[in-house]
Order: C-alpha cells, then sequence, then structure tokens
C-alpha cells in the first residue's frame, strides 16, 4: 500500500462531499459537504493543498447498465477543472454506482432519519467510495479507477 493522503468526492448539483484517508490509507474520514458553486474549486483545493494530498478520487455516476449519462459527464467536466487547479495531484475516476444509496442505508442503521441525512450524505458517499478505492488497492496491489486522462 502506497503512504499519502487520499481524498474522495461525491459530486452532485447541489452539494458536493468530500473525504480524507490518513496517510497509512487505513481510515477514511469525513471532512465537508461543500455548496456546489462558483467557490467550490477554490474550496476544494485550499482542503487539499494543506494536507498534501497524493491523489484525488472523484465519483463516476454511471447507469446501472454501465452507461456515461448527464451527471457523470458533469462529474467528469468537474474533474479536469479541478485538475488544472491541482496540476501536481493524481485525479482517478472511481464508478460510484450505488454509493449514494449505500450512504443513506449506512446512516439510517445509525439512527439519522431522512432529514437530517441531507447535510451528511455527500460525505458518507464520500466515504464509502474512499474505502473502495482503499479496499481495492490493500487487495490488488493496483491504483484504482481509471486516469483522468484516459476519460473520454
Amino acid at each position: 500500500m502506497r503512504k499519502g493522503i487520499r481524498y474522495a468526492i461525491d459530486f452532485g448539483d447541489a452539494r458536493v462531499g468530500l473525504a480524507k484517508s490518513d496517510i497509512d490509507g487505513i481510515l477514511a474520514v469525513p471532512v465537508a459537504t461543500i455548496d456546489n458553486n462558483q467557490e467550490l474549486i477554490k474550496k476544494i483545493t485550499e482542503q487539499v493543498t494543506e494536507s498534501g494530498c497524493m491523489e484525488i478520487y472523484v465519483g463516476l455516476p454511471k447507469h446501472l447498465s454501465g452507461a456515461i449519462g448527464q451527471a457523470a459527464n458533469k462529474a467528469i467536466n468537474f474533474a479536469q477543472q479541478l485538475a488544472k487547479a491541482l496540476p501536481d495531484v493524481s485525479m482517478r475516476m472511481m464508478d460510484e454506482r450505488l454509493t449514494t444509496t449505500s450512504a443513506s442505508a449506512r446512516l439510517s442503521e445509525s439512527g439519522v432519519n431522512t432529514r437530517q441525512q441531507k447535510g451528511m450524505i455527500d460525505q458518507v458517499a464520500a466515504i464509502e467510495l474512499l474505502e473502495q478505492a482503499l479496499e481495492f488497492e490493500k487487495r490488488n496491489n493496483q491504483v484504482p479507477g481509471i486516469d483522468l486522462k484516459e476519460v473520454k
């Protein structure tokens, strides 16, 4: 397992969830839910730059069939903008089908009702994404996801 802090981003039209790992890639923790507005790239860049991040996983919301739709294209466009702002950080796209559903179930099991989930669900979805990436790397000794440069 490579050493270094990794971030995961659950991109959404209204809000974006941000989670990060420890330097050993063992633990994924919530960082923030950020409104998706003109300040989004700046706010994420500030968070990432302060921590010395080596890699960012951006969720790629494919359709259940595996097809790329409008939401996935928005996530790719966002990742491309973020990569320009953070040229020294590896940017990877991760299939995120069902992470929000899984995050909602996780919160419900913890006793958080649907109304309360609004402010947390994006962060928990980002944690789910990051945990998947970390587990994949541990099991396979390979970097998970698709390098943003390879996404068309």
